[in-house]
């Protein structure tokens, strides 16, 4: 199956779908990003995909109440990055020479980033 992810996503309570069109099956199909839990959906057109994404989302959602379960929160703010332990090193001593955490070292070079 030949399928590209274009960078389009769909936006549904809090939730985050990123959408990609498979050619070979002539359809679009996705799936919810930035949690745990597989939830996917797919659609021939933009409408349908839409329609499958909010239902998709909406089952999850009830699924977690019949379980009494807490649904995930997409993009809680934390995650783990694995980098060199010199490249560590160089990171916690620049921020110690600017005065601030590592945390808040990291957190403003992937502000610049994205906001380039």
């Amino acid at each position: 199956m030949s399928a590209k992810n274009n960078g389009n996503y769909l936006h549904y309570k809090n939730y985050t779908g990123n959408v990609s069109f498979s050619e070979e099956d002539a359809c679009f199909h996705g799936k919810v990003i930035g949690i745990k839990a597989l939830i996917t959906f797919e659609g021939n057109s933009v409408s349908s995909i839409t329609d499958d994404f909010h239902k998709a989302v909406d089952e999850y959602l009830m699924f977690c109440v019949s379980k009494s379960k807490e649904p995930e929160k997409p993009f809680k703010g934390s995650f783990n990055v694995r980098i060199s332990a010199d490249l560590h090193r160089k990171l916690a001593l620049t921020a110690n020479t600017r005065g601030v955490s590592l945390n808040t070292l990291v957190e403003n070079a992937i502000q610049q980033m994205v906001n380039v």
